[in-house]
């Protein structure tokens, strides 16, 4: 049999013993070369490739490139990144950190800068080869300590890419003895409403040894609840749930994606918190085992659900927002009316961006109601959790 990094070796980032190679292809693709025109002044590019090309590995690429590219970042487009639950996480462990999805390309790379700040070691970053639409993007990211979920292939492909997949997250975290990143489900929640994909949970436990439970205990799930105070994308989802509304059959196309990650990225976020909860081996020994995958990994989804949902940062606006939806006082004390002013100004002023023809009064404030939604579902959620259903 292939040693495991031969096996891997199409989807896992490049080895090290590679690094330098790769780096030096890259540096030569128009497409990455473009990108760093848009990212950096023209004149400090020349000094930014040097600087590329003198680096060894993989390591010293995140602390030396990365790790100073994302503190300028937040400092633009963020009123800062907090970390909170780092007493749940333990140096002689590997973890699989699994955490709501906001940001298509944020959320992992904030995590592992709120780590690399607190000299905790970072992540191996799962990504779709979906985003993956130029094959410069694809060496940048496997040079960033990234591996590849392929999507949109056949039942028997489909099987054994995740089979493949779960083999190779169990590889890293039980031989490499790396953490991953991993989201919840595939894409965002439009809704902002997180729930967890049961087909996610059930790759998790195609590798490893042993019953179901043994398989996904093998890599220590730990939740994490992201939470952002704004959505740059907001607007853009509002819009996609309108154009669904006015035809079904609507799909976005890969510019419609593009445009989506371009504006997460650069476009203000507020405050942003990641919060570690406890790994969930123990609540899975509570459980025990059951007779059939599905039923077991409906009731791994709801763990994992319930300690994102009951550790999400909750900002002012989002008490707003639910204030507003149900139409109750229930949280005014959360929040001034200055802060609710601004609120639905906020709101003005992003369904202004949405650039479709003949919007009508009522399909406008159908999107503002999506928009509420946004930022009160997570709300919503953790008094679900808290309270054990009972809202208002």
């Amino acid at each position: 049999m292939d040693a495991p990094e031969f096996r891997f070796n199409d989807i896992a980032p490049y080895d090290d013993a590679e690094f330098q190679q790769k780096m030096q292809t890259l540096v030569k693709e128009p497409g990455f070369i473009n990108a760093i025109n848009y990212a950096i002044p023209k004149d400090d590019v020349p000094a930014l490739i040097d600087d590329l090309l003198k680096i060894k590995n993989k390591y010293d690429f995140q602390h030396q490139i990365m790790f100073p590219f994302l503190e300028m970042l937040a400092k633009t487009t963020t009123s800062g990144i907090t970390i909170g639950g780092v007493k749940h996480w333990s140096s002689t462990m590997n973890y699989t950190f699994i955490t709501n999805h906001r940001d298509i390309v944020l959320d992992a790379s904030f995590l592992n800068l709120a780590f690399l700040r607190k000299n905790m070691p970072t992540t191996e970053v799962a990504i779709g080869d979906n985003l993956l639409v130029f094959d410069w993007i694809n060496d940048l990211v496997r040079l960033n300590k990234s591996f590849i979920v392929k999507r949109n292939t056949g039942l028997r492909e489909g099987l054994m890419a995740a089979k493949k997949l779960s083999a190779y997250i169990h590889y890293t975290i039980m031989d490499k003895h790396e953490s991953i990143w991993i989201a919840q489900r595939e894409g965002r929640a439009k809704d902002s409403s997180d729930r967890t994909q049961e087909s996610l949970v059930k790759m998790l436990a195609l590798g490893g040894e042993g019953l179901f439970m043994d398989r996904l205990k093998e890599i220590n799930l730990m939740p994490v609840a992201i939470s952002y105070e704004y959505d740059p994308n907001d607007y853009l989802k509002a819009r996609e749930f309108l154009l669904r509304r006015r035809d079904p059959a609507f799909k976005k196309s890969q510019r419609d994606d593009l445009f989506s990650m371009e504006t997460g990225l650069l476009q203000f976020k507020g405050r942003v918190h990641f919060q570690l909860t406890p790994r969930i081996n123990t609540r899975i020994d509570q459980l025990g085992d059951f007779g059939d995958v599905n039923t077991a990994a409906r009731h791994v989804c709801c763990l994992i659900d319930q300690a994102i949902h009951r550790s999400y940062e909750i900002f002012p606006i989002n008490y707003v927002a639910f204030d507003m939806l149900f139409n109750t006082s229930r949280f005014a004390r959360k929040y001034t009316e200055e802060i609710k002013a601004d609120f639905i100004a906020y709101l003005d002023r992003q369904l202004d961006k949405v650039d479709l023809p003949d919007v009508t009064a009522e399909e406008r404030e159908w999107m503002r109601e999506k928009i509420m939604t946004m930022y009160a579902n997570p709300l919503k959620n953790k008094l679900k959790t808290i309270l054990g259903g009972e809202l208002i």
